[in-house]
């Protein structure tokens, strides 16, 4: 598939045919799923000086190097690892760029568990740990250190949606010395490219879209030129790698992901723009709704939007957010998004220091998935219903 941009192929076609060549394995459509610990070399010499291409499981497969091959198109990127989970995507390249007596900054409206990484295993090993509000955008300087070495974003933000200013924060912050990283999990690299917009490090759940199917557990980081090689050296460090099994059930996912990608915003735009005039509900937050404070900045940005999104009940409390929530008969109760099932859970905030909102009612996050949009708004009645009663 060509390389330069201006003879760029569609992102359907370049997702089904992205990471393999069938012709490397016998015409097969599909890569091999090598399991693969020991590797054998040809001779004394070769395995003296590691003279062939794979050398041991944990240093890539041909499994890996396929999905690998095919986040770099997508992402734009000189290299990616693929490590077991989507924390595990946040917690290696921490590690590999931030020491004792470094200082990072996160934004507030982050992943809960990379918080408590932060916060516990971070402040362990001696890292200074802040973090800032969404909107700080340019003046990202303001809150920098000298010993400010990492500034981590993410965007839309977790559970309320804010978005951040991505190519001022990046250009700051890298002006002053830090790397950026940034997870993207939300838009994919189908809706936002980080590289392209100053972004050091792209982080993916791989669990949510690219697998799309609530059954495996993945991660991909991706990094621009100068920041691959000591991403790739921590990462043999860790010995982080991911099964084979797994790695080709997320690259059999991508070959779908652009038109579940389709679907799942489609839905859920029309749900959260009915969500807005309905009674029992307070205010969507989803960054492509004009209401939200952060449109402007998703639609100068992003080229799309994924099917998660968070709804504020006009009102109540535990009571009618749990009520709500056992009247569903469709959304499932639980965590993770970006399979083809919906979901809701009710959303904690008690975690944040600088950006906790100011909230009518308890805000319930809905993963719209693949079913009919009828359906689940008939579904959402039963839960507005429920709460109502609740009150």
């Amino acid at each position: 598939m060509s390389s330069d941009p201006s003879h760029r192929q569609g992102i359907n076609t370049r997702l089904a045919h992205a990471g393999n060549d069938p012709r490397e394995f016998h015409g097969f459509v599909n890569p091999p799923v090598v399991h693969a610990s020991t590797v054998l070399f040809r001779n004394a010499a070769t395995l003296a000086a590691r003279d062939q291409k794979y050398t041991y499981g944990t240093r890539g497969t041909p499994t890996s190097d396929a999905l690998a091959k095919a986040v770099n198109e997508l992402e734009g990127s000189a290299g990616t690892i693929i490590v077991p989970s989507g924390l595990a995507a946040v917690t290696v390249p921490l590690l590999a760029f931030l020491s004792a007596g470094d200082h990072v900054l996160i934004v507030d409206s982050i992943y809960n568990p990379t918080r408590r990484f932060a916060d516990t295993m971070l402040a362990r090993l001696g890292v200074e740990v802040d973090y800032y509000r969404p909107e700080v955008g340019a003046d990202i300087p303001s809150l920098m250190k000298p010993n400010t070495k990492v500034v981590f974003t993410e965007a839309p933000g977790s559970n309320t949606f804010e978005m951040q200013d991505i190519p001022a924060i990046a250009a700051a912050a890298k002006k002053a010395g830090a790397v950026v990283m940034m997870d993207n999990t939300w838009a994919t690299p189908l809706y936002f490219r980080p590289l392209d917009h100053g972004v050091d490090i792209s982080i993916h759940a791989s669990t949510k879209y690219p697998a799309g199917h609530s059954d495996v557990l993945l991660g991909t980081v991706s990094a621009n030129t100068d920041h691959w090689e000591q991403l790739w050296e921590t990462y043999l460090t860790l010995g982080a790698c991911a099964a084979p099994d797994d790695v080709y059930q997320v690259l059999r996912g991508l070959r779908t992901m652009g038109v579940r990608l389709e679907r799942h915003q489609k839905s859920a735009i029309e749900i959260a723009r009915w969500l807005e005039g309905l009674p029992g509900i307070s205010q969507v937050l989803h960054p492509a709704l004009e209401s939200h404070p952060g449109h402007a900045i998703w639609k100068r940005d992003f080229s799309g939007a994924s099917g998660i999104f968070s709804a504020v009940l006009d009102g109540g409390g535990k009571a009618q957010a749990h009520a709500f929530l056992d009247a569903l008969e469709i959304f499932g109760l639980g965590y993770s998004w970006g399979g083809y099932e919906s979901l809701a859970v009710p959303v904690f905030l008690g975690d944040r220091t600088v950006a906790r909102g100011d909230y009518a009612g308890p805000v319930i996050r809905l993963q719209i998935g693949l079913e009919d949009v009828d359906d689940l708004k008939a579904d959402i009645e039963r839960g507005l219903a429920a709460a109502a009663r609740a009150g």
